[in-house]
């Protein structure tokens, strides 16, 4: 063999075998989570703080844009609340540019009328997105707690009462997090399978973080900021695009405790078309990525200690999985073709692969009772995983690669159908990328065949169904969506332009 070519072979698999170590060290901190889970599960703190003897002032921030289909109940739900009136108040957030902002002038002005501080504000403009909200809103407020509903949430009317004896009972207590329950989980077998994978964050990740005071993440909506931490960890940015990522892991490196409550429950809405989830899994992968490169280093020079520094670190890492899970990819029909693949043991990967699903059936196990027949989607969680690959892939490029950031909201729809409203998205680029894995991966699967490697051969089989699923789901959405629409081109700027 050409020395050049055995050089070649040597590279590739070195950069395989970096790949497949990357992805069995993020599987061990997983297995670290499970078996902490185990242990505080056997082992319950039940530190549940009394009622404070005096309510500190609180403010609901309530950020949308052009939520029509779920402002009215939002606005609802929060004006329900059982809090003492004289120390709640509630912002709407409002930077809408259709008429959501009618439907929420409506709401504000019935409730001011019966007596409730709502406001309405607006700003001249969206700069800094979801983040420029929450801080405008915060600048026009003296309240000590801040709590934030994203606009498909349906927070329970005891929340607060629930929540904020945790803040007024422990000073270092910046962050409290409720758990995401699921408002349309069974519409459709997409929102099935999210629904098991936000169960098992939550049930098992965050819960496991929380009790081994390991770093965490606020999530975006169902929680309360002390305002205290929020200004000494910098308050918000808007240079990732997971501001409520960026902001919590910032708290924890300045030294506050970010609490997670498993009892409380807050509902929200599930993306069920395909290219809504895709938009939010892209969004939460580049964003989680630029929080690596902002706070990666910062951990270990943080006074949290080595371990936790160390699994924060497999934390803000978890969507660099998937560029590894897609480089193997490419590299395998190589490595087959050049007899490199002969070299490598990577039977250990087999073993790490059962860790998520065991921490999948755990996440229902805690949950719910039926939970033996939740578990009948876990194939399809694994296929959708898969299927994003190439997605999330390109969004953790786009931040290695310093991409400028634009925040493109998951629609939400509400009691209306997906495929006829106006926010529904058509398919976009990375349709593209998923056929050309598709296509790929199908060579491999023949060339594997012909060399009878059945390990391989099941690898590319199922990469080549993934990313072929998701590609077809896709497109087969959109067309649904045109066949509602009474006009292609309108539809078109409703699905692309609407951010």
């Amino acid at each position: 063999m050409c020395p050049r070519l055995n050089l070649l072979t040597l590279l590739l698999s070195l950069i395989y075998l970096l790949c497949a170590i990357l992805l069995a060290a993020y599987a061990a901190s997983t297995l670290v989570l499970v078996a902490l889970y185990l242990y505080h599960r056997k082992n319950p703190k039940t530190d549940i703080p009394a009622p404070p003897a005096r309510w500190p002032t609180v403010v609901v921030q309530l950020p949308i844009y052009n939520e029509a289909n779920v402002v009215r109940r939002l606005i609802d739900a929060v004006a329900a609340m059982d809090y003492p009136r004289d120390r709640l108040s509630i912002q709407v957030l409002d930077d809408s540019t259709d008429h959501t902002s009618g439907l929420v002038q409506a709401r504000v002005e019935h409730y001011r009328a019966a007596g409730l501080d709502i406001q309405h504000l607006r700003r001249p403009d969206r700069r800094g997105f979801k983040a420029g909200a929450l801080a405008y809103g915060l600048e026009n407020s003296q309240a000590e707690v801040i709590a934030v509903f994203d606009a498909d949430f349906i927070p329970p009317v005891d929340f607060l009462r629930q929540t904020v004896p945790y803040i007024v009972a422990d000073p270092q207590v910046g962050i409290v997090q409720a758990r995401w329950g699921h408002l349309n989980a069974r519409e459709n077998l997409l929102t099935r399978a999210q629904a098991l994978a936000i169960d098992t964050h939550f049930a098992i990740e965050q819960f496991a973080r929380s009790s081994a005071r390991l770093p965490l993440s606020f999530g975006g909506s169902a929680g309360i900021w002390r305002r205290a931490c929020v200004e000494d960890a910098g308050g918000w940015r808007d240079d990732t695009l997971t501001e409520d990522l960026d902001l919590s892991y910032r708290a924890q490196i300045c030294g506050w405790r970010c609490v997670f409550l498993p009892h409380v429950e807050v509902p929200g809405e599930i993306p069920p078309q395909v290219a809504a989830y895709k938009r939010q899994q892209a969004r939460w992968a580049k964003g989680t990525t630029q929080c690596l490169i902002a706070h990666g280093p910062r951990l270990f020079r943080s006074r949290m200690g080595f371990v936790p520094a160390l699994m924060g670190l497999a934390h803000l890492c978890q969507y660099l999985m998937q560029p590894c899970v897609l480089m193997l990819l490419v590299l395998t029909l190589p490595l087959m073709l050049s007899g490199g693949l002969r070299q490598l043991n990577l039977s250990f990967l087999g073993v790490m692969g059962i860790v998520p699903l065991v921490a999948f059936t755990l996440g229902q196990q805690a949950l719910y009772t039926n939970w033996p027949a939740r578990m009948l989607i876990l194939p399809l969680v694994v296929f959708l995983s898969a299927g994003v690959t190439f997605n999330n892939t390109a969004a953790v490029l786009a931040a290695l690669s310093g991409q400028p950031n634009e925040f493109r909201r998951t629609p939400k729809f509400g009691a209306h159908q997906w495929q006829s409203s106006r926010y529904a998205l058509l398919a976009d680029w990375t349709v593209l990328g998923e056929l050309g894995v598709t296509l790929y991966a199908t060579l491999g699967a023949f060339v594997a065949l012909k060399q009878r490697n059945v390990a391989a051969l099941s690898f590319f089989v199922f990469y080549a169904l993934a990313a072929g699923a998701m590609a077809v789901s896709t497109l087969v959405d959109a067309r649904r969506i045109t066949r509602w629409a009474p006009d292609k081109r309108q539809r078109t700027r409703a699905g692309f332009m609407d951010r």
